[in-house]
């Protein structure tokens, strides 16, 4: 299948149009259109070679929306004209406990990442949804529940599993106070699935500019971590702290603020951390944790948790063509909003 995606050629380079050829349908996939894709902050660390060197030409992309175009001959699930979604994953052994566990973000033989990675069979680069088309295996693709906005469900691909999962895992409910550190495309998310839980919720930030903001969201305020005073009045005041920092940055700060038993989960920032002091953490059983978005079975499980709860992301629709202003936006630091490409302006002919 002939496409056309937004793509960069080297981690100094702005994303320019891109043509590229998707794989022949298999037996287990499905073909989709592309509609609408997310722009992720991971995006820009991962094309700028953050994380390690790329396989360039590179089409990122992991907040994907679109409608089935076609399906292979043992797709059970999926027909033709289904609004589906894609997340950060598009493979996995699927034969290892952790996949049998519905965990295939820790697939023992490793998950395949939906862009930069090799795809398990053929070997090929995968392309990510800054594009027109993508093809996936069945088991990999997401139904969009119909209460869902459409243009504004692609960042719970990732922003809502990214923080959905950690409050599941570590067991938030009525009445769990919960801090969320940064009030970005992550934080926002985590804040509004944390109160539609019955949490407490409280975000940190190194000023009170977002207070507002946060109380419009549903959180009870800001607490500022500048502020030496406030900080000490709020030691052993959190169960569970979602840390949504993505650039390096002290942690110790954040780790008295947990009660006995509480921990610190991160789940923005991969690379050095601060060392974390051990005292606070031994004088309370507390802990510094870390989570990776979640599992299939988990995603479709926030993405029903969205529907039901009447919870979407605060969006800023833009056109393909304006992805390197959103990079440069995303660069200069936290963005209260996740941008949100509309593929319909792309054409495979241009």
């Amino acid at each position: 299948m002939k496409t056309v995606g937004y793509a960069a050629h080297s981690s100094d380079a702005h994303m320019v149009p891109y043509h590229f050829e998707r794989r022949e349908l298999r037996d287990n996939d499905v073909a989709i259109e592309i509609l609408y894709s997310g722009v992720c902050h991971s995006d820009l660390h991962t094309v700028n070679g953050d994380w390690g060197e790329q396989p360039y030409p590179l089409v990122p992309g992991h907040e994907i929306v679109g409608r089935v175009m076609d399906v292979g001959p043992d797709v059970k699930n999926y027909k033709v004209g289904q609004h589906v979604a894609v997340g950060c994953m598009v493979d996995s052994c699927q034969e290892c406990d952790q996949c049998h566990n519905h965990e295939e973000q820790f697939c023992r033989n490793g998950m395949t990442p939906t862009y930069g990675a090799p795809d398990r069979n053929s070997g090929e680069t995968t392309q990510g949804g800054y594009s027109k088309h993508i093809i996936v295996r069945e088991e990999f693709v997401l139904n969009v529940p119909e209460k869902l906005d459409l243009p504004r469900v692609a960042p719970i691909l990732c922003a809502g599993i990214t923080t959905f999962s950690p409050l599941r895992h570590w067991n938030v409910k009525q009445g769990s106070r919960v801090g969320v550190i940064g009030l970005g495309g992550l934080g926002h998310m985590g804040v509004k699935l944390a109160v539609a839980m019955g949490a407490e919720v409280t975000v940190l930030s190194r000023s009170d500019k977002k207070s507002q903001e946060a109380k419009n969201l549903g959180a009870k305020g800001v607490l500022v971590s500048t502020d030496e005073e406030a900080m000490k009045e709020a030691a052993g005041s959190f169960d569970v702290i979602l840390d949504t920092v993505p650039v390096k940055h002290d942690i110790n700060i954040y780790t008295p603020l947990l009660d006995v038993n509480g921990s610190l989960v991160i789940v923005g920032q991969i690379g050095p951390l601060e060392e974390p002091v051990t005292a606070p953490l031994v004088l309370g059983r507390r802990s510094v944790a870390g989570s990776l978005i979640g599992g299939i079975k988990e995603t479709q499980e926030v993405l029903d948790f969205c529907a039901e709860h009447d919870i979407h992301p605060e969006c800023k629709m833009i056109r393909p063509d304006e992805v390197n202003d959103a990079f440069a936006h995303l660069a200069e630091g936290d963005v209260a909003h996740r941008f949100v490409m509309d593929m319909s302006t792309l054409s495979v002919d241009e």
